[in-house]
């Protein structure tokens, strides 16, 4: 195959649209800088700088302090690209141990990490999923979540009759239905 060939090209453009798609439904650069940001703070206390016949030693007290939250941070990172879900609880997190970096690991690994975690922390607790494409919305009306028959009501906040008879099958007695909300509810 030469480097003419179409396919090659078509083949390229095509992982390249799928993955700017991917990266569309998930805070990916929030995920980046705080994988990026782990890997300063993890590495800095253990590096030993050279300079001529001189060795100048960077490691702290808490080494092994600076590894787990390095660590941790590379984990937060992969698992805002994965579980877009948890956006809100690993951006606090990764705000927490970059400060906790701040004493701990070098000024968070020279500032570096520091700085790193706290934008990518605050860009993933920012972050808020988009609409779904025009198409997409309508492909789910038809063919309902999860399996479930076309005929799916996706609006839950009424419930609806189930068996037929005209009243919903509701036994805690908290549908707005009878006038109650279930804020005033204990059980």
């Amino acid at each position: 195959m030469s480097a003419e060939t179409p396919a090659a090209d078509g083949q390229f453009t095509l992982r390249r649209q799928q993955f700017r798609a991917w990266r569309g439904t998930r805070p990916f650069w929030a995920g980046l800088f705080v994988l990026l940001s782990g890997l300063p703070i993890a590495y800095f206390p253990y590096a030993n700088l050279q300079i001529g016949h001189l060795t100048l030693a960077m490691a702290t007290t808490a080494g092994a302090g600076s590894l787990i939250i390095g660590v941790l941070l590379v984990v937060l990172g992969v698992s805002l690209w994965f579980q877009k879900h948890v956006r809100v609880f690993a951006g606090v997190a990764a705000i927490l141990l970059a400060l906790v970096s701040i004493p701990v690991s070098n000024l968070g690994g020279f500032l570096i990490g520091f700085l790193l975690a706290l934008v990518g922390g605050a860009m993933a607790v920012a972050w808020a999923p988009g609409p779904p494409p025009a198409g997409q919305l309508a492909g789910h009306a038809t063919t309902g979540t999860g399996g479930a028959p076309g005929g799916t009501d996706h609006d839950t906040t009424v419930l609806r009759p189930v068996d037929g008879v005209g009243e919903p099958n509701d036994l805690s007695g908290t549908n707005p239905a009878n006038g109650a909300n279930g804020r005033h509810s204990a059980g």
